[in-house]
């Protein structure tokens, strides 16, 4: 979609806006079903990028407390646990400014992925920016998807992000994408951003080629030490306005409700899954942030009577548009 078309789509009144992503959402996904996922960092802080909402960056103080790539001993005994809790995806978080193939850590990651990948769940990775030949490894060694999030507008990423560019991000998406792995790409609101740059958000990642197989949708939680430490929280309906706008514009993604949720009220998140949300991080920890509770996911789930979605390990990535293929935004590098 382009951004006059989501422009006038974010513009609807809220109610006939709810009813027009419920029907795409419908069509897509007759089930209904939500997907469970669990999120771990494997290896936490010292990161050498300088993204304003991180306290996993080195160039901020925060209280947060750095830690080294987790055995592999440590990370299945975390992925187990997520798969007897329901979860059927597993992602990996790592923060790195990006891995290369030969070093040491690259091979780590690696050995970690197949045994991770031989518990039956999909698998999930965010390991910063991947060359062609470091994507087709992963792909071979287990991964379901790949999470590289754009964050925000081609226009506003600047101002978040200084130690890397759009394009960067969007050259690894491109490198994913051609080693045959899903593309988990979404962004984050509260960053100082202008309601333009969400839709332009999305306007570069629906005319990816193919499309993201899950779009994740964050909402901030401003961290002491941070430059976005005192950004104020999301207004609720702009949050669901974002879901509904989401899921129109990518109508097969998973729509990912993810970080902020512990703000949220169950009212609140009942509207984001009727808006088009089928997807939420699950557990204790998401990455650095707190999350609700499995228990009391599990209770809201149960109150609004949806189903969870069983795991789909041989999950294929979306095929390209053949139709589109000839267009001038066919791929992730040529829409901006």
């Amino acid at each position: 979609m382009n951004l006059a078309e989501l422009q006038e789509l974010h513009a609807l009144p809220f109610f006939e806006l709810l009813k027009r992503s419920h029907e795409v959402h419908e069509a897509s996904f007759p089930a209904g079903k939500i997907q469970l996922c669990t999120l771990l960092s494997i290896k936490t802080g010292g990161c050498s990028e300088d993204c304003a909402y991180c306290t996993q960056s080195a160039r901020y103080e925060t209280d947060l407390k750095n830690e080294r790539l987790l055995s592999k001993e440590t990370v299945m005994e975390s992925a187990r646990a997520a798969r007897e809790n329901g979860s059927t995806r597993f992602c990996m978080g790592a923060a790195w400014r990006g891995v290369r193939g030969g070093t040491e850590r690259f091979n780590q990651v690696v050995d970690i992925i197949k045994d991770v990948s031989s518990l039956g769940m999909e698998v999930c990775v965010t390991l910063g920016e991947l060359g062609p030949d470091e994507a087709v490894t992963l792909k071979e060694a287990g991964v379901t998807a790949y999470n590289h999030n754009l964050d925000t507008s081609p226009e506003h990423y600047p101002n978040i992000v200084t130690s890397h560019t759009y394009e960067d991000r969007l050259r690894t998406i491109r490198n994913v994408q051609d080693a045959g792995m899903s593309v988990c790409c979404g962004g984050i609101l509260g960053i100082s951003e202008t309601i333009t740059d969400r839709l332009r958000l999305l306007e570069v990642i629906s005319s990816f080629n193919p499309q993201p197989e899950s779009v994740p949708i964050n909402s901030l939680m401003p961290m002491p030490g941070t430059p976005l430490a005192n950004n104020p929280q999301v207004d609720p309906f702009d949050l669901v306005r974002m879901i509904a706008c989401a899921r129109i514009a990518v109508p097969n993604a998973k729509v990912r409700l993810s970080a902020g949720r512990t703000r949220l009220s169950d009212e609140t998140q009942a509207l984001c899954f009727y808006a088009g949300a089928n997807s939420i991080f699950y557990g204790d920890k998401l990455l650095t942030a707190d999350n609700p509770e499995a228990g009391k996911d599990r209770e809201l789930l149960a109150k609004l009577g949806l189903d969870t979605l069983e795991p789909n390990p041989s999950l294929e990535a979306p095929s390209i548009d053949r139709d589109l293929a000839a267009s001038p935004c066919c791929s992730p590098k040529s829409c901006c």
